[in-house]
């Protein structure tokens, strides 16, 4: 997979693409088979067969194995490349965007590859009508289609930016000849996603139907494959319904401790007045975050305060000695627009063999077709302290500490290989550490919103498992986030068109988050004996909701936070055997 090899770093191939034909899949079937069949002649207790060595051996095995078996899943059963033709507006970006962005060699050589996967297209989008016919038992999604339509078109801006960039590169005796290549790529680019445009717009879309929802058993068979644990989408559920009521439960009790001084010419709602005491509950909170909503930037402003954020985090990290930082570049920019489908904001980071290239930490624009309203309750969802939240998150120490430290492992499997559970929990469980720490301790407000933020990640999963795996309605899904998660209504009806845009990923937040803070329980309790505290293991019960645990003895947070950080991106049972078994 030529586009896989460029973001992990690898760039001999960067001026191809992958082979998309059936022959093609049924090359990377031929190879996951071999392979799994190899690997598993070298498991412990095979027959005549020493067991692999070592604890990190048997981890990479591990992440081997199972990376092998996701990929036969897609292969043979998910098939998404054949319903949903937003797979492959993400491949042909993925193509090129690194290509541009990243500085992993001159730009000489990296717009010749560009070049090269732009001659490319033609053949890559000719499969790509090949393939769109829908799988068995499952049309093209008209949903799917619909978005594409409207995210196509950055992969046409990437390849003028190509030509922009050659344009106004320095002078080289080969320039000339590459601008002329490039613009000869780029207008046959141009055409041939003209011509796929065309061909979605006329024959996919009118045959096609529906919103691409998984239905319960394919759901539940990506949800194993996507979590490595053995969670079912009921329990699941039942456990984010668990999570949602414990953490409302918080927020009503800070909300009524800074009701007077957020909304000091207001009575507090009561049971009497607002029909009930769970309506006058939420009614005090909704009435506090709104309170809190209006102090936040302007549009034009969101990069400079992500900035700013992320030198104040790391100025409270090395002040409390709270986990080692990093000297890689992190980039604060636009999201790209053949990803701004999602919304919201993501970190890029580099590959583990692009050593100390730049992380990218993207923030999507307001369209500008928003009406005034629109951009008001977007920017109210994103107010000043969930951006410091969300800076946490995606910044420092969420995603691109995160990143850095799992590029600087030496097991390639499990860097390249990376669990997005691993990745997407370490980013809200460790949001949570910091407030636990102080981080914003002399701004109650920031608690509340960060509560917010966490009760998001509980509705993702409810989501997720309600619109895929049983008949959730766009009624109840925006109910769920805007009643239930106090979330702005231009948020929650982003994050509908996200769930139903993809699947069991949202689902990762969540379980990545409870699965670090069991591992945190473990560890603090396995201290507690260690350094001989009478009371054992009890000594550390599990906490109402999460975090809060104050000090135990013997357990250190730098030294727990970089023990986790030290593995890779392993799947969380994979981590968890080489933190507790090796």
């Amino acid at each position: 997979d030529p586009v896989t090899a460029t973001a992990v770093g690898d760039h001999r191939f960067d001026d191809r693409w992958p082979d998309a034909s059936d022959a093609g899949r049924a090359e990377r079937l031929a190879f996951v088979e071999r392979w799994l069949e190899r690997l598993r002649e070298g498991a412990p207790g095979a027959a005549g067969v020493a067991p692999v060595a070592g604890a990190d051996e048997r981890a990479d095995r591990e992440v081997l194995v199972r990376a092998l078996e996701a990929m036969r899943f897609q292969d043979t059963e998910l098939l998404d490349d054949r319903w949903d033709p937003l797979t492959w507006v993400y491949v042909l970006g993925a193509g090129i965007f690194p290509l541009l962005a990243r500085e992993f060699a001159p730009l000489a050589v990296r717009l010749a590859s560009v070049a090269g996967r732009l001659e490319g297209l033609p053949a890559v989008l000719g499969a790509a009508r090949s393939q769109l016919v829908g799988a068995p038992g499952r049309p093209v999604s008209r949903f799917h289609v619909e978005t594409a339509l409207r995210q196509l078109p950055g992969v046409g801006e990437l390849a003028d930016e190509a030509v922009t960039a050659a344009e106004a590169a320095p002078d080289d005796p080969d320039a000339a000849a590459l601008i002329l290549r490039l613009k000869a790529a780029a207008a046959l680019a141009h055409d041939s996603l003209g011509a796929f445009e065309t061909h979605l717009r006329e024959v996919t879309l009118p045959t096609s139907e529906g919103e691409g929802r998984l239905g319960p058993e394919l759901f539940a068979a990506k949800l194993r494959h996507t979590l490595f644990v053995d969670l079912t989408p009921a329990d699941l559920l039942a456990r984010a319904e668990r999570e949602y009521a414990a953490v409302r439960a918080e927020m009503i009790r800070l909300a009524r401790d800074l009701w007077p001084s957020w909304l000091p010419d207001r009575p507090m709602p009561s049971a009497a007045g607002a029909g009930g005491q769970g309506a006058a509950d939420s009614a005090t909170v909704r009435g506090v975050l709104d309170a809190i909503a209006v102090e936040h930037a302007r549009p034009e402003e969101l990069l400079e305060r992500c900035r700013a954020e992320v030198a104040a985090i790391e100025a409270f990290c090395r002040a409390g000695d709270i986990v080692g930082l990093a000297d890689e570049p992190l980039e604060i920019r636009w999201t790209p627009v053949f990803l701004r489908a999602f919304g919201g904001a993501m970190l890029d980071s580099p590959g583990p063999l692009d050593k100390a290239e730049k992380s990218f930490f993207c923030i999507t624009p307001i369209p500008p077709a928003w009406t005034p309203e629109q951009v008001e309750s977007y920017l109210r969802e994103e107010n000043e302290r969930m951006l410091r939240v969300l800076t946490i998150h995606e910044a420092v120490p969420g995603h691109y500490l995160q990143g850095v430290y799992a590029n600087r492992n030496p097991s390639l499997p499990r860097t390249i290989l990376w669990s997005g559970v691993f990745a997407e929990g370490w980013a809200v469980y460790v949001t949570q550490v910091m407030m636990d720490l102080g981080y914003g301790a002399d701004d109650p407000a920031l608690l509340l919103v960060h509560w917010k933020f966490y009760l998001r990640a509980v509705t993702n999963a409810m989501i997720d498992v309600g619109i895929h795996a049983a008949a959730m309605t766009e009624d109840e899904a925006i109910g769920l986030m805007v009643d239930g998660g106090f979330q702005e209504e231009s948020e929650a009806r982003n994050k509908w068109d996200r769930a139903r845009l993809t699947s069991t990923q949202l689902s990762t937040y969540f379980v990545g988050s409870t699965l670090l803070w069991e591992i945190e329980l473990e560890g603090r309790r396995r201290a507690a004996v260690a350094a001989g505290d009478p009371r054992g293991a009890a000594a550390v019960p599990e906490p109402r909701v999460v975090g809060g645990f104050g000090d135990t003895p013997g357990f250190r947070y730098r030294e727990h936070l970089e023990r986790v950080l030290g593995h890779g991106s392993p799947p969380i049972p994979v981590l968890r055997a080489l933190l507790f078994e090796a």
